[in-house]
């Protein structure tokens, strides 16, 4: 657990220091490392590290330009959800947040880029639990 923490503390610090005018993509330890900065947020999504699998290196195939773009329909997702998405939206909705990224993605994979279909499910629960009799009252 200390040597992820570290790892993730690493590639902060990597992503921080870097230009706007820079490329999104970092490579960092055979981990691919996607970010995007929006206003004051950074979003930053890591791949898993190249394989070596009996002494033959595999290549991490991910897209990168794929992954930039599941950054951009997540800020849009939480934009139309909660407006204009900001810090304090994320740590005092947090729950509702990680239902968001729930929805788009299950086992390490996209499963969804609808932003209809995302947010449906958030406005059920919000709606129900509004209601006098709701199922979580």
């Amino acid at each position: 657990m200390e040597e992820r923490v570290a790892l993730e503390s690493e590639i902060i610090r990597k992503c921080l220091s870097r230009s706007e005018l820079q490329c999104s993509f970092v490579e960092y330890r055979g981990y691919k490392v996607i970010y995007r900065r929006y206003a004051s947020l950074f979003f930053i999504v890591g791949t898993k590290a190249d394989v070596i699998s009996g002494g033959t290196s595999v290549e991490n195939n991910e897209n990168e330009l794929g992954l930039l773009e599941f950054i951009h329909t997540l800020v849009e997702t939480m934009d139309k959800w909660a407006g204009s998405i900001c810090e304090l939206d994320i740590m005092y909705q947090l729950e509702q947040v990680h239902f968001l990224l729930d929805e788009m993605v299950m086992n390490g994979y996209v499963v969804e880029t609808n932003k209809m279909n995302i947010l449906r499910p958030l406005d059920l629960i919000e709606r129900e639990s509004k209601k006098d009799d709701g199922m979580f009252r």
